[in-house]
């Protein structure tokens, strides 16, 4: 069975904030580097510990930020940003453009899954998932027909 979807174009500010969630939990230990470093402050009394602690931890965070609104702004990635339709099925993902455009995305290339209360989110990298929204699905056994295939295929399907 596949299941097809209805088109869908990612919003870009839905893309920096998945993003910049999915940092935060593959690169939550930085914000104990940001704490080592003001610790220093029992080293040698300063409040530039602390500071400099705090500016090193927003500037990091602005880095994310940077790369990931620069992703929505590049050429070769517009077609992220594009309407798409999706075929799902035990095999793979087909990201279709249009009836000959497509590119299929093998189920081995998904490092982990979510279930959100209103989406499904496949994380191929810190930078590159598929979001999918339960609106673009036909009907509800769509939504059940992909867990069944998540499970199958050994994911742990978190809901978050």
């Amino acid at each position: 069975m596949i299941v097809k979807t209805k088109k869908y174009q990612l919003p870009t500010g839905t893309y920096i904030k998945l993003g910049l969630i999915n940092i935060l939990k593959e690169q939550w230990w930085v914000v104990l580097i940001a704490i080592l470093i003001g610790c220093g402050y029992f080293w040698i009394p300063s409040w530039w510990w602390i500071s400099m602690a705090i500016l090193a931890y927003a500037l990091y965070w602005l880095f994310w930020v940077i790369q990931f609104a620069g992703v929505t702004q590049l050429e070769q990635n517009k077609v992220m940003f594009e309407k798409m339709a999706y075929e799902i099925d035990s095999r793979q993902i087909l990201m279709k453009l249009n009836a000959k455009q497509g590119m299929p995305i093998k189920w081995d290339m998904i490092k982990r899954t979510e279930m959100k209360k209103d989406a499904f989110v496949f994380t191929m990298s810190k930078a590159q998932f598929i979001y999918l929204p339960f609106k673009i699905f036909n009907s509800e056994n769509d939504v059940k027909f992909i867990e069944t295939i998540l499970k199958r295929k050994g994911y742990d399907l978190k809901k978050g």
